[in-house]
């Protein structure tokens, strides 16, 4: 499905990633793992079409992602791509289910379909009796599952994940990785998951580990 090739990426005379190769199938939930400094925030930017890269060719079942220019890459951003973030990056001056619709508002999507969608997220996630809510009443973990739905509503191919459960406590951390088998088994969206939680990391189907901005191992979990 997600295919990149020969991606380098340097930052003045910083090598940050030095020709990585790395392919996603789809439905699949991949984490990354390695020190810090080691490429792989950059590498999920990349792939997230967030950045480009100095040299290198991704594509998305067919499409080179590379030549994706303005609207039609922001087209492409807003209907194929989800993004979780550690910090969540909700909207305070607006509900859950307002920061929930967001994306699906800029997709121009109809507004019954769209609440329709919202509420069936929520549902899944929990946080229906949060909706109405700003994100400064919720918990770490209700904010952060608002920012999964929110990834969720335009029914993406592939979901990015960086750090997304770097600051929430041990339990919650675990039922949100534990929620990306739960998601990919409704929706059949693909996971990328950038985290420094080797136990996390290992509930992958698949870990990949960088160093020094390359690819040293990519294993199954079996």
């Amino acid at each position: 499905m997600l295919k990149a090739n020969g991606i380098h990426k340097s930052y003045g005379n910083l090598q940050v990633l030095k020709g990585v190769n790395l392919e996603i199938s789809k439905s699949e939930i991949v984490s990354i793992v390695g020190s810090s400094g080691a490429g792989k925030s950059t590498l999920l930017q990349i792939l997230g079409t967030l950045d480009k890269p100095d040299s290198g060719q991704i594509e998305m079942n067919g499409l080179d992602l590379i030549r994706l220019k303005g609207e039609e890459l922001a087209k492409f951003r807003n209907e194929q791509i989800g993004f979780i973030f550690q910090f969540h990056n909700l909207l305070p001056e607006f509900t859950a289910l307002e920061n929930i619709q967001i994306p699906g508002f800029i997709r121009n999507t109809n507004s019954n379909q769209l609440a329709k969608k919202a509420a069936e997220l929520a549902e899944l996630l929990g946080i229906s009796h949060r909706l109405d809510s700003k994100p400064n009443t919720l918990s770490g973990g209700e904010q952060q599952r608002v920012a999964v739905a929110r990834a969720l509503i335009n029914n993406p191919a592939v979901v990015f994940a960086d750090e997304p459960s770097g600051n929430l406590d041990t339990k919650n951390a675990r039922g949100l990785h534990e929620l990306f088998f739960t998601l990919r088994k409704e929706l059949g969206q693909a996971f990328v998951i950038v985290t420094h939680n080797e136990e996390l990391a290992n509930m992958a189907d698949r870990k990949v580990t960088m160093k020094d901005g390359l690819i040293e191992a990519s294993d199954l979990i079996s």
